[in-house]
C-alpha cells in the first residue's frame, strides 16, 4: 500500500500572526504545506497484526486515515451501564466474558460496574475487548493513540493481552502510537516508522522476560487485592498466603486452606486467587496455581482448586498438570463439601473442582523464593 500525502494550510492573517512574521521574518504569503510518501508493501504476505510507530507530529495519524479511510478508532462511546451491556446482542455471556478476558480485563466486579469508573488500564483493555467485538472478519481494526493514557508498564502487559486476543479472533488489527516501547510485547508481524519512512517484517517472538517470585505473607497483605476478586472480600483466618511479585512489583496472591476430608487429611484446596488488573492476561494466576500444587506436593500433600471463572477452568483444562476430580476411590466429590472449604455459594454458579498432578521426578515449576 502506498501513500503520498500533501497537507496545505492557508496562513492565518490575524494581528499576532502578523506579529508572529514580523519577530522571526516568516512571510505570510506563502502557504504552509507538508509532504510524505509512505511504501507499506502489507499486501505482499498474510498478516493479523501491525503496528505504525514514530514521534509525535511525524504524520502517523494521517497515514492511517488515509490507508483505513473511516477506520481509525480512538475512543468509543460508553454509557452508564455495566460494562457487559455494551457488547452485541447476538454476543452470549460465555463469549463476552471470554472476550474480556483474553484481553487481560478479567476482573468480574469490573464488568459490572460502568466505564466510568474504571481505571485507566481498564477502560483500554474494555475498549480493546468492544473493538474486536464490533468489528467483522473483513474489517482491520485500526486504534489510534494506542496505549497512550496509560502507564508505560500496563501499556507493555496490556500490549502482549491484545495481540494474544486478536489472533485468537481470526481478526487484522494495526495499532497507530508513538511509543517504541510496545513492539516487542504486541508482537506485530510488521512495523512502519513513520519517522524515517521505513518498513519492516517481524517475525513473532517470545515476549520479553520478567522475574517472577512468590513469598509467603499474611492476611495483613490481603486488603491490596479484596476488592478485586470475584466472590468475595472476605479472608479466611486460617489461610496460609502468599503473594506473588514481578519484576519487584506486587501483582498477586493466593491462599490456602486445610481440607476436611472424613477419611483423608493430605488435601489442600485454594482460598483465594487474585492477579491485580495490571497484571492480568501475563498468565501470572496459572503459576500462582502451579508453583502452589508444587509446593503442596513437595510436602505431601494433594491440593484442589474450585472455580466458577470461565477463565480459570479453562486454564485447568489446557493444561497437562490438572485433572477434573471425578468418581475415583478415595476422591471426593461431594461439590457441597468443596464449596463449603472453598468458601463458595452454590446458587447462580457453576463450579467446576480441578486437583493437581504433580510432574514427572526431575521437573520443576519452581520454587519458593
Amino acid at each position: 500500500m502506498k501513500a503520498d500525502i500533501t497537507l496545505t494550510v492557508e496562513p492565518p492573517r490575524s494581528a499576532r500572526a502578523r506579529q508572529v512574521s514580523g519577530l522571526f521574518d516568516v512571510s505570510l504569503d506563502e502557504k504552509l504545506t507538508a509532504s510524505w510518501s509512505h511504501d507499506l508493501p502489507i499486501e505482499q504476505q498474510d498478516w493479523q497484526v501491525g503496528l505504525i510507530v514514530g514521534p509525535s507530529g511525524a504524520g502517523k495519524s494521517v497515514l492511517a486515515n488515509r490507508l483505513w479511510p473511516n477506520m481509525v478508532r480512538e475512543s468509543l462511546d460508553w454509557s452508564d451501564r455495566a460494562i457487559i451491556e455494551h457488547f452485541p446482542a447476538d454476543m452470549s455471556i460465555h463469549d463476552v466474558t471470554g472476550l474480556l478476558t483474553s484481553v487481560g480485563f478479567g476482573s468480574v466486579p469490573a464488568w459490572l460496574r460502568p466505564y466510568s469508573t474504571l481505571s485507566n488500564g481498564e477502560r483500554f483493555r474494555a475498549d480493546m475487548a468492544r473493538l474486536i467485538a464490533e468489528s467483522s472478519d473483513d474489517d482491520i481494526v485500526v486504534v489510534d493513540e494506542f496505549t497512550s493514557v496509560v502507564d508505560r508498564q500496563v501499556a507493555r502487559v496490556a500490549s502482549h493481552s491484545v495481540q494474544k486476543a486478536i489472533r485468537r479472533s481470526g481478526r487484522r488489527f494495526v495499532a497507530v502510537t508513538c511509543h517504541y516501547d510496545v513492539i516487542d510485547w504486541l508482537q506485530p508481524d510488521w512495523v512502519y516508522d513513520v519517522g524515517s519512512q521505513s518498513f519492516a517484517w517481524r517475525s513473532v517472538q517470545p515476549r520479553p522476560g520478567m522475574r517472577f517470585e512468590i513469598y509467603e505473607a499474611s492476611p495483613r497483605d490481603w486488603p491490596v487485592f479484596a476488592r478485586h476478586h470475584y466472590l468475595t472480600s472476605e479472608l479466611s483466618k486460617a489461610a496460609r498466603c502468599f503473594t506473588a511479585w514481578l519484576d519487584g512489583d506486587l501483582c498477586g496472591f493466593t491462599s490456602y486452606l486445610h481440607f476436611p476430608h472424613p477419611k483423608t487429611r493430605s488435601i489442600k484446596i485454594a482460598h483465594r486467587i487474585v492477579v491485580l488488573p495490571d497484571y492480568q492476561g501475563l498468565g501470572i494466576a496459572s503459576r500462582m496455581n502451579d508453583w502452589t500444587g508444587e509446593y503442596l506436593a513437595a510436602r505431601g500433600y494433594r491440593y484442589r482448586v474450585v472455580s466458577a471463572h470461565p477463565a480459570m477452568i479453562g486454564m485447568f483444562m489446557r493444561s497437562p498438570r490438572w485433572r477434573e476430580c471425578g468418581r475415583a476411590k478415595g476422591v471426593a466429590t461431594s461439590k457441597k463439601s468443596i464449596m463449603k472449604a472453598a468458601n463458595l455459594s452454590s446458587r447462580r454458579l457453576a463450579v467446576r473442582s480441578f486437583e493437581y498432578q504433580p510432574p514427572a521426578e526431575g521437573k520443576s515449576n519452581g520454587r519458593q523464593q
